[in-house]
């Protein structure tokens, strides 16, 4: 009897170390499972973080582009705030031109030169908010400066090149405001 008690004693210390190995082996199951949960999670997380800071950069980006596109669009605007009181200018100044190409007699002589004295107080007023007048006469036709509505042949002047300036052209600072209307020489 007392071999039983030993042996059974033995069998409950058997069945309780192996009730213990499987409760560790339950352990370890539940834990690689939750270890594999926490993987995915953290893995989908990750991804999540990455996307968020992607699209934050792309974001800042977009932000820093407009900034300086507004930027520049201000600046242009200042720049050449101008154009249209230039643009509405140009044909006044145009017929204080043809004003002043009348034959000088007595009895006109003060009134062309009254009217040359606004002609050149209009003409430094464009000069100083930057207006400029186009070179032409004997210089190469420039499409982008010049608008050429004949051609000519003429043996004394260079082919290519502006033999006659029929309407002025004008530039504000670097912008053409009207192109030149000139002859042109084949």
């Amino acid at each position: 009897m007392a071999e039983n008690k030993e042996q059974a004693q033995a069998n409950e210390e058997i069945k309780a170390e192996e009730a213990d190995v499987v409760e560790e082996a339950e352990q370890e199951i539940i834990t690689d499972e939750e270890t594999a949960v926490n993987d995915d999670e953290i893995a989908a997380l990750q991804k999540e973080k990455d996307d968020l800071y992607d699209r934050l950069l792309r974001l800042q980006a977009e932000y820093d582009n407009f900034k300086r596109r507004t930027q520049k669009e201000k600046e242009a605007e200042r720049k050449y705030k101008a154009q249209d009181i230039v643009n509405d200018l140009l044909p006044v100044l145009d017929n204080f031109e043809r004003a002043l190409q009348v034959e000088q007699t007595e009895a006109t002589s003060n009134l062309i030169e009254g009217i040359s004295m606004v002609y050149r107080q209009l003409q430094d007023v464009l000069t100083n908010n930057g207006v400029e007048v186009i070179e032409t006469e004997g210089k190469e036709f420039d499409p982008n400066l010049h608008h050429a509505v004949m051609q000519v042949e003429d043996e004394a002047h260079e082919s290519n090149h502006i033999v006659e300036e029929l309407q002025k052209g004008y530039m504000l600072k670097d912008r053409v405001i009207r192109p030149s209307m000139v002859k042109v020489n084949k």
